[in-house]
């Protein structure tokens, strides 16, 4: 079996195509145009530019047609997030974590080092992990992790074929004049700005079971079941219906842009998941161990 290089946990990867750069620091410059020559050359000069082997690269080093080159992502100042996850279950395919509010699954924008992916790499000296399916990083509760690249694809076809089951509770205003259980189906796009999804006519593409699991006087603790899964989904489906999950800064409208407010997490939580593993074909059902703050507030 091949041995994961502990130096290049955390690296991204790039196969150098067919081209005429005379090194690999001009492939780089143009190919990432977004990153400027001055921040390659400071990640040349410190050793953030690796070949295969994890020997760092010099700013000279020729271009060579085919090579393996990792490289590290770096953001000037990342926030901390002052929460942990809790690993669940682990064997040699699949890893089913507990995430904590406001930390991303994966790097992304603002995002590398702290992010669940990138903490789980350096714990497990696993550069292989890789997220199946999605969670936003205002959601906590599961999200499950391929530990072995052979069996990846198994596991992710599960969610394709939605072939698992998947169940969340969100806090939110109650909704007396609705009846419940009830299945909330509407085609959901990329709205304004872009980061959102919004409802518009035409052919349901969106699917969710929503019942009520609990109901107190300022809120109704929600139990909602994702058929399908759409970016926002849940967020966006009970926001239509008149009660936006606590917390939400995005629907039924974007809130101007400020710090994380640690304090006042999105009410939502992914509680369970219910799939047949392909690989043993045993039934599985993981439950989270975190629960949604029931101090809320829905002035704010």
């Amino acid at each position: 079996m091949h041995r994961h290089n502990s130096a290049l946990i955390g690296a991204s990867r790039v196969h150098l195509p067919a081209g005429n750069w005379p090194t690999v620091y001009a492939f780089l410059c143009e190919h990432f145009a977004q990153v400027s020559a001055e921040q390659w050359q400071q990640r040349f000069s410190r050793g953030r530019v690796l070949d295969q082997d994890a020997q760092p690269l010099a700013l000279d080093t020729p271009y060579q047609q085919g090579q393996r080159v990792y490289y590290f992502r770096e953001v000037a100042k990342e926030t901390p997030v002052p929460f942990q996850a809790d690993i669940l279950f682990q064997n040699d395919d699949l890893l089913v974590v507990d995430k904590p509010h406001f930390l991303p699954v994966s790097p992304v924008g603002v995002y590398v080092e702290e992010t669940l992916q990138r903490r789980l790499m350096r714990q497990l000296n696993n550069p292989q992990l890789t997220p199946i399916h999605r969670l936003d990083r205002l959601t906590a509760g599961l999200i499950l992790f391929s530990t072995n690249s052979a069996t990846r694809d198994a596991y992710q076809r599960l969610f394709r074929e939605q072939q698992v089951k998947k169940r969340y509770e969100a806090l939110a205003a109650p909704l007396p004049e609705l009846s419940f259980p009830r299945v909330h189906c509407s085609r959901l796009v990329k709205g304004e700005p872009f980061f959102c999804m919004q409802e518009v006519a035409g052919e349901a593409n969106s699917e969710t079971r929503i019942e009520v699991a609990e109901k107190q006087a300022d809120y109704w603790r929600y139990a909602l079941y994702p058929v399908s899964g759409k970016k926002h989904q849940l967020r966006v489906h009970l926001a239509s219906l008149g009660a936006p999950i606590i917390n939400d800064d995005f629907y039924p409208q974007v809130l101007p842009e400020q710090v994380d407010n640690f304090s006042a997490p999105l009410q939502l939580l992914a509680t369970d998941l219910w799939f047949t593993d392909p690989v043993t074909q045993q039934p599985l059902h993981f439950k989270t161990q975190r629960h949604l703050a029931p101090l809320v507030n829905l002035a704010n």
